[in-house]
């Protein structure tokens, strides 16, 4: 039986739909990138953590690992964290120094966490990934409901524009981000659940499933799944596809 589990992702694995899955089945935590540094500051404050001028920096980061885990379970036993490969080398650091002396990034993980199920989330068409992320990165709009109603946006409206170069660059480091998480569980000894974006986005229900199954926790009914989160894939998408495969050979 595992403690919890952390989704190992990169951008536009679709992170956040699985995110929002879990967390609708009210008995599987409610996981978020409690560790992604641009956050911290809004976490802490959502929490109501004392002020980080009020006590030591190892002090607020014991504050800030107990939070997390609070906000992680969601009411329920198990704990749940969305981690970038980004992010990993930061929040090891930050354990080490909570619990010094440890031998690997997996004792660190698993004395902070308990027993943690690793879920691999990966993108097999790094192309459509990188094409997703240059689009978000460019229009300010990364997720949508459903009916279309915006759920993030973090930029005013802006018309996305077709850069090779720009693209080329994000297809390399998503590779090169996909390479270090399977290259930290094989120095790490971890055997992770395997999750692609293709077969999450074609049938969250069965992937949800296999999630919940591996964690020992009885999964939703099919019918009852429902994507909190819809796809921003359009035909300026494909476009881009198509051009960057042509610029790529010339």
């Amino acid at each position: 039986m595992f403690d919890g589990y952390i989704i190992c992702g990169t951008p536009r694995t679709g992170s956040t739909l699985l995110c929002n899955l879990l967390a609708s089945t009210k008995t599987a935590g409610n996981p978020h990138s409690f560790y992604r540094r641009q956050d911290v500051s809004e976490w802490a404050e959502d929490w109501n953590l004392a002020s980080r001028d009020t006590m030591s920096e190892l002090e607020f980061k014991i504050a800030y690992l107990d939070a997390a885990i609070t906000a992680g379970k969601g009411g329920t036993g198990v704990f749940g964290l969305r981690l970038m490969r980004e992010n990993l080398d930061e929040l090891s650091a930050i354990l080490d120094q909570i619990f010094p002396r440890l031998p690997s990034d997996k004792a660190r993980f698993e004395r902070a966490f308990g027993h943690i199920l690793y879920v691999h989330l990966s993108r097999e068409n790094k192309l459509a990934q990188a094409v997703s992320l240059v689009k978000a990165e460019q229009t300010g709009l990364w997720h949508v409901a459903p009916d279309g109603t915006e759920i993030e946006r973090i930029a005013p409206p802006k018309e996305p524009r077709y850069d090779f170069e720009r693209i080329k660059h994000e297809v390399a480091e998503l590779e090169a981000y996909d390479a270090a998480w399977n290259m930290w569980f094989a120095e790490q000894g971890i055997i992770p659940l395997r999750v692609g974006y293709e077969r999450l986005s074609s049938n969250p229900a069965a992937t949800l499933a296999s999630i919940c199954e591996a964690l020992g926790i009885q999964p939703p009914n099919a019918e009852d799944v429902r994507p909190g989160v819809a796809k921003l894939s359009d035909e300026t998408s494909l476009d881009w596809m198509r051009r960057y495969h042509l610029d790529a050979v010339v």
